[in-house]
């Protein structure tokens, strides 16, 4: 543990943002999965899936949480599932 104030502010907040990611991935995963799942099973609300899933891959591009060409490439092949 670092003796430093300004240290130990900084792991604290290293740490806040660590969880933060960590979090915000999990609901991009989720919802990716949430679309493929509802894809493979035909089910009749997976346009609506597929445009929030497309969304979250946005919002994690924007955050920084993922690269933008990993965002649009993803978004790419959902759209080829969404067919």
């Amino acid at each position: 543990m670092p003796q430093i104030k300004s240290a130990i502010k900084r792991v604290k907040t290293q740490d806040a943002a660590r969880k933060r990611n960590a979090a915000q991935l999990n609901n991009l995963r989720t919802a990716v999965k949430k679309f493929k799942t509802a894809q493979a099973a035909g089910a009749e609300n997976a346009s609506e899936l597929h445009v929030a899933a497309a969304r979250a891959l946005d919002k994690a591009a924007s955050k920084g949480l993922i690269h933008k060409n990993k965002a649009n490439r993803d978004k790419s092949r959902l759209a080829k599932l969404a067919k």
